[in-house]
């Protein structure tokens, strides 16, 4: 038998859970399905989980580390009453209510749980290099974020790898803090537009190496260096770093909700209106259909307006069934 639930939360990020506090306030009991620790897309807890300190998060004057934030978020869900389900919804069906969900492998029988509303909070990841080193020294030199982590480079040699908007927009932000700033690009030109080109060029303290990939990643306990390999010669050299941002693009998580969402062509979901989706009843907040701020405070902004619409929806539904 499935189980039903007036409100169902997919994803524990700072959206996910945010809207879980909201919508536990308000009496809906929700059950929030976090994700899987051994998944890379919707891990529970989100991108903060692989952050370390994080000191633009208002309320912390000395800063927090990323999974002691969000263990804070879990604990006054859970407070309020929200229950959190360690899975991976692996597949839906949005097109009759009550929706269904399941989060097992067998896709064959009855859904695991139905819902009267949905949210909708996987949010998305950051595409990386696939580099053995990166993951390992992601938040000690590694970073996929300047905004976040700008400010601990100031007065440092760090790199950008990437060569569209968003790698010319990290790497002009840099320059505020860091000496230097170099971009690694894989071709002798870059995709990013005129107006980009044209500040990056224009900026003193960034450099360029062209036609070139990192193939490795330097240092203990900190980045110290990158390896780069030039792709017409082969040849491997050395690049002295403090830090390494990768901007190479992100992906959204919502590979489970194709057919059933309307998803924009960079595949984050469309929202209409605050944090509506194209089917009644289903509101999507944080990055998943965010792919402009990516900050773990917008997020969570957008998880107290998925709660309100959705509250207020189920409220009028109700009203009129």
């Amino acid at each position: 038998m499935s189980e039903h639930r007036r409100l169902v939360v997919v994803g524990s990020g700072p959206a996910g859970l945010t809207a879980a506090i909201y919508t536990a306030r308000a009496q809906l009991e929700p059950l929030v399905i976090e994700g899987e620790p051994s998944s890379t897309s919707d891990q529970p807890g989100g991108q903060l989980m692989l952050t370390t300190e994080v000191e633009n998060f208002p309320g912390f004057v000395d800063g927090v580390m990323g999974p002691e934030l969000m263990a804070a978020f879990r604990g006054q869900a859970q407070r309020f009453g929200a229950e959190l389900r360690t899975a991976k919804v692996t597949k839906v069906d949005f097109t009759e209510r009550p929706f269904r969900l399941w989060v097992a492998g067998d896709h064959g029988g009855e859904p695991d749980v139905t819902a009267d509303a949905v949210i909708v909070a996987t949010g998305a990841q950051s595409i990386m290099l696939g580099l053995p080193n990166e993951s390992r020294l992601l938040g000690y030199g590694v970073s996929t974020c300047a905004t976040c982590d700008g400010f601990f480079f100031r007065g440092k040699d760090i790199a950008v790898v990437g060569g569209g908007d968003s790698a010319l927009e990290e790497a002009l932000f840099l320059t505020k803090f860091a000496d230097s700033v170099t971009i690694i690009h894989r071709r002798g030109e870059l995709r990013a537009s005129k107006v980009m080109q044209q500040r990056a060029f224009a900026n003193p303290k960034i450099a360029f190496r062209w036609n070139a990939v990192v193939v490795d990643v330097e240092g203990e306990s900190n980045v110290t260096g990158v390896t780069v390999r030039d792709v017409a010669t082969g040849e491997e050299s050395s690049l002295p770093l403090s830090g390494l941002f990768v901007a190479i693009g992100h992906a959204p998580n919502t590979a489970v909700f194709a057919g059933q969402l309307e998803l924009r062509d960079n595949g984050y979901v469309r929202t209409f209106d605050g944090t509506r989706t194209s089917v009644e009843g289903v509101f999507a907040c944080g990055d998943v259909q965010d792919d402009v701020y990516r900050q773990a405070i917008t997020a969570a902004g957008s998880g107290c307006q998925a709660a309100i619409d959705a509250e207020r929806w189920l409220e009028a539904s109700h009203e009129t069934a």
